[in-house]
């Protein structure tokens, strides 16, 4: 591995402004590892070689010309397949859009090209991000950079693996019941769903629309604020994009965190937690016990009723959004077909993946006559009820902390027979998406077999500042953040 692809973001900003490293040299590196190590796991699929050499060749231009070059300036960053950069082919690993490519870029790439990131290519996901461990990628799944034989998370398991791999510097996700945080923290790294509204959806692949929501992966809370920085701010393309001011995320690093008052919800700490998340998770809280923070025990009473709601709700809108997909305008078009409905029926089948079907028959079921009002209904009124228990408990509490994963990584294979245990790896995430809060993932330890674990932070609506800084004190303290897969070093 070449000391340039280890560095943080910040570190490789800091080095090309000032020319003490060329952007052309630190692409180069970046491309020549990807090329050595993807091949093992997965994480991209495809990597815009050309594109990335010319990219890097402007902004050396640029530092030459004593410009300032952005505040990504030279920074490898991977996007996942369901956010549009012009002239790629944009799948969301599918079958049924794999004839696609983008007209346009989403929102956050423009605003990652006007900051002078280096867009790496296109990384593995599951299936219309529906999934928790990248396994249902038409495209093959990607494997976990700590064990290639478990999987790195899902459904932004090829962002995820990629930074945790050092192919990228940073990358891109989408967050719908926790496909940023729980990839984050099965793969050793951090990754950050910010508040509803916060980032443009403008050029993302629609999965839930009221849940959907962009964020960063990183190996630093730095990192982390400084590309949420760059993603964040209003947007007039997205009806759902809040007009709010966009803090220095970075700034808001400073000073301490004594007195921050950090709820632990008592349903979160139950028997069915994994023993070794369940310990990383106690002796972090003494951590942060020792940095002045104060832990208080909350409740959170209609947690349980989460996951319900959102195999509901999500299904739902996805069964509404992935009707476009239809074989009439974009995409795969069976040559089977002989009539109009058959084309429809037929396309549709050969296009999308089991998981997709069944969350598509889900939520088409849901909203039927006669179900609507006993379903779909009754699921968004338990979603109020779950956001006025997190309102009243940020009364009292700055933030909540609560175990990201229930286990850490398992092996590939051990869960697709049984789609039911697959969803229970998003309990703890899926909270934070039907409250339109933030959250971030940071890594608190290893279990004995040396998969990464991860602790959650919840907070309120657009403090996104006091989860980095509280993410930013623990790391500093205990810097688990900074452990490479094994391959990293022996690559050396």
């Amino acid at each position: 591995m070449n000391e340039l692809t280890g560095l943080t973001a910040s570190e490789l900003v800091r080095l090309i402004k000032g020319k003490r490293a060329s952007c052309v040299e630190v692409a180069q590196a970046t491309l020549d590892w990807i090329a050595k190590t993807d091949k093992s796991f997965h994480s991209f699929l495809s990597v815009a070689e050309n594109e990335v050499r010319e990219q890097a060749r402007r902004v050396d231009q640029s530092v030459a010309r004593n410009e300032d070059p952005g505040m990504l300036a030279g920074v490898p960053i991977a996007i996942k397949d369901n956010m549009l950069v012009k002239g790629w082919p944009t799948t969301c690993s599918s079958k049924i859009l794999s004839q696609y490519t983008a007209t346009y870029d989403a929102t956050v790439v423009s605003h990652l090209r006007s900051e002078g990131a280096i867009l790496l290519g296109r990384t593995n996901m599951d299936e219309f991000a529906m999934g928790s461990s990248t396994e249902n990628s038409a495209l093959g799944p990607t494997r976990n950079p700590w064990n290639a034989e478990c999987i790195p998370g899902g459904s932004s398991g090829g962002s995820a693996a990629a930074v945790a791999a050092r192919m990228a510097t940073l990358a891109i996700g989408s967050d719908t019941g926790g496909s940023i945080r729980q990839p984050a923290s099965l793969c050793g790294v951090l990754g950050m769903k910010p508040t509803y509204g916060r980032v443009s959806r403008f050029g993302l692949v629609a999965f839930a629309s009221s849940l959907d929501q962009i964020g960063p992966f990183a190996r630093s809370a730095e990192d982390c604020a400084l590309l949420l920085k760059v993603l964040s701010g209003h947007d007039p393309k997205d009806s759902t994009s809040m007009n709010v001011d966009v803090p220095d995320f970075t700034a808001g690093l400073q000073g301490d965190i004594q007195g921050l008052r950090i709820g632990l919800p008592k349903e979160c700490f139950s028997d069915g937690l994994h023993s070794e998340v369940k310990s990383a998770l106690e002796a972090a809280c003494k951590e942060l016990e020792r940095l002045g923070a104060k832990l208080i025990e909350i409740s959170l009473p209609h947690s349980s009723f989460a996951l319900a709601v959102y195999y509901i709700l999500a299904p739902c809108e996805a069964s509404s959004n992935l009707a476009r997909f239809d074989g009439v305008r974009y995409g795969l078009r069976s040559a089977e077909a002989g009539t109009l409905v058959e084309m429809y029926e037929r396309s549709r089948d050969e296009g999308f993946g089991p998981e997709v079907k069944r969350r598509i028959m889900l939520g088409t079921y849901a909203l039927s006559s006669g179900y609507y009002d006993a379903y779909y209904t009754k699921a968004q009124k338990v979603r109020t009820l779950i956001k006025q228990d997190f309102a009243k408990a940020f009364e009292n509490v700055d933030a909540i902390l609560t175990p990201t994963a229930p286990t850490p990584a398992f092996k590939i294979g051990e869960k697709t027979d049984d789609p039911l245990q697959m969803y229970l790896s998003d309990v703890f995430t899926i909270p934070c998406n039907l409250a339109g809060l933030p959250g971030v993932s940071i890594p608190c330890g290893f279990s004995s077999g040396k998969l990464p674990i991860g602790l959650q932070l919840l907070g309120r609506p657009f403090e996104e500042s006091v989860l980095l800084k509280i993410a930013h004190h623990y790391l500093t303290a205990a810097p688990w953040h900074k452990a490479a897969p094994p391959f990293c070093a022996e690559a050396n």
